[in-house]
């Protein structure tokens, strides 16, 4: 059995909160794949499904962010399951806006919904990191994750969720690699950049022989040309 937990705060109020990412992907899972409807439970609410042929559990803690590991660590105990049976979907700050990332364990993190969960099952969860970008000081970065969705992050947001909730069969079967290779494919910008890591600001092209003849290299030559005559 696999137990995806979405995370996020609870409420009409953090809705479209960046830091809301989690409970958005679930939706997504939800609606694209054949769930059961949403039921209070284990300090959350959850929902029943498939996914490539194994039973699944989506779970929205209702517990707020930094007290995620309550309702998650019930959940798990209460189905006898592994941590590594666990995966959780949150927001990056550290990762570009539309980027993902699946990696199991990790060292510790400033995210507290991590550290909550952390602290109650242990660190051999798969996490999934969707990027949300970072507001680019410190001191921003509680203003910036308790705060809706620009509209414009419409035009990537959304094909990521999209794209976690179709292939997200593909972890349910162990395929970490493969997911992420259909994530990146489904959200790449056409060029590929979207995929490129910021490149330096690019050179300026050298000047064809025709530009040279101009302006104060042109009379400089032009010059040296005259010179040369007299002498």
């Amino acid at each position: 059995m696999l137990l995806i937990a979405g995370l996020g705060n609870p409420g009409r109020r953090y809705a479209g909160h960046r830091h809301n990412i989690g409970f958005m992907a679930a939706d997504a899972i939800h609606r694209r794949h054949r769930f059961s409807p949403w039921r209070a439970r284990f300090q959350g609410e959850t929902s029943d499904g498939m996914l490539n042929g194994e039973k699944a559990l989506l779970l929205k803690p209702a517990t707020y962010m930094n007290e995620s590991g309550r309702s998650v660590g019930e959940a798990m105990r209460y189905f006898k399951l592994a941590p590594a049976d666990v995966v959780v979907i949150y927001d990056e700050l550290d990762l570009p806006p539309g980027k993902a990332r699946v990696k199991t364990g990790g060292s510790s993190t400033s995210h507290r919904g991590i550290r909550s969960i952390e602290a109650h099952i242990g660190k051999g969860f798969r996490r999934l990191r969707l990027g949300i970008g970072h507001p680019g000081r410190r001191d921003l970065v509680n203003r910036y994750v308790l705060h809706d969705f620009a509209k414009a992050d419409a035009e990537w947001l959304e094909p990521l969720l999209d794209a976690v909730a179709e292939h997200v069969p593909l972890l349910a079967s162990g395929e970490e690699s493969s997911f992420m290779n259909r994530v990146h494919l489904a959200t790449a910008d056409d060029d590929g950049a979207n995929d490129l890591p910021d490149a330096p600001p690019a050179a300026k092209p050298a000047r064809s022989a025709e530009r040279k003849e101009g302006g104060i290299g042109g009379a400089f030559a032009g010059l040296k040309r005259l010179l040369g005559q007299k002498s």
